[in-house]
């Protein structure tokens, strides 16, 4: 069984991430798909059907000499870009909430000694937080997720200033952090929104008690790690419909009909539906850094560490 409230140096935050994928990623990933199948099928399905027609719309010419055919398209299936842009919306974030909070349900179990678990066990800890878990939907997406996108689109405005890139190798891997240190936090104890939210900011800097030196550097480089290795992995997936799309530009004979609307019949839906499954293998590997964020969190609660190591010595000898 593997130890959760203990101090970590850098190199063991992504070793053990990497241990916790081999002694309980079959049970993770399988429970993770049971509960999240649904909404990425169905957001699949939006995105096939619902934004075929729209990129169509604006990779296509103006066949009948109309200057302003994207607009006129807008303007006729204004209604059904709406709803599906609400649908979107509700699903994408639906799906964000339960992404953050599944590993931090997991993983609590885990570290209380359970095993097996089962994918009802992790439903339960949403119904029975379920309070919670709408202050933690609405606050993430309307207050806390808004901050962020203002705070990296600054970052990535200054990338043009060159000291942009500094600026955003420490603004994603914090902002990152952050969001799910209060995850964890707030579904493992009693502190409130914002108080939960405070400590996930003041934690990034110092340990509870202050006498210890500061974590920062070793949160930074391990989340910098994992998202270089996230994003080389994902890079490969993700790249594989352009790979098909230039392909097929390049080998099909000049087509009027084509080029108008390169998405449309067959190859449109082979485009979107292999543009859903990188998004779907994306959203798993996400995992990863999930993981490794919680691993994190554990090694922050200082107050807890010994508390637990003799919770564990009390289990061992019962055990025996």
């Amino acid at each position: 069984m593997m130890q959760f409230y203990k101090k970590r140096d850098f190199g063991t935050f992504i070793t053990d991430s990497f241990t916790f994928l081999k002694l309980y990623g079959k049970n993770y990933f399988k429970n993770f798909l049971l509960l999240n199948g649904l909404l990425l099928i169905l957001m699949l399905v939006v995105i096939v059907f619902g934004y075929k027609e729209f990129l169509g719309a604006i990779f296509g010419s103006n066949m009948a000499g109309q200057s302003y055919y994207f607009e006129q398209f807008l303007s006729d299936n204004m209604g059904m870009l709406i709803v599906c842009g609400i649908l979107l919306f509700v699903l994408s974030s639906a799906l964000m909430i339960i992404n953050f909070l599944f590993p931090v349900f997991y993983m609590k179990r885990i570290a209380e000694g359970k095993t097996n678990i089962k994918a009802d066990d992790i439903l339960s800890d949403f119904k029975s937080n379920g309070k919670k878990v709408a202050a933690a939907y609405f606050g993430l997406t309307f207050l806390v997720l808004p901050i962020a996108f203002v705070i990296f689109g600054i970052s990535y405005i200054l990338i043009f200033i060159i000291i942009g890139l500094v600026i955003m190798l420490f603004v994603v891997p914090n902002l990152f952090n952050i969001i799910l240190f209060f995850c964890f936090d707030y579904f493992n104890g009693t502190r409130g929104f914002f108080e939960s939210l405070s400590y996930a900011i003041r934690s990034q800097f110092s340990y509870k008690n202050g006498r210890e030196n500061s974590p920062y550097w070793k949160y930074w480089g391990a989340t910098i790690i994992m998202m270089v290795l996230f994003y080389i992995v994902s890079l490969f997936f993700s790249s594989i419909p352009m790979i098909l799309f230039i392909m097929k530009l390049s080998t099909t004979a000049p087509d009027a009909q084509f080029e108008q609307n390169p998405f449309a019949g067959s190859f449109g839906t082979l485009f979107f539906v292999m543009y859903g499954i990188s998004s779907v293998i994306s959203t798993l590997l996400m995992n990863v850094l999930y993981i490794n964020s919680g691993l994190m969190y554990y090694d922050s609660r200082t107050d807890l560490h010994q508390k637990m190591e003799l919770a564990e010595i009390d289990t061992i000898g019962i055990n025996e």
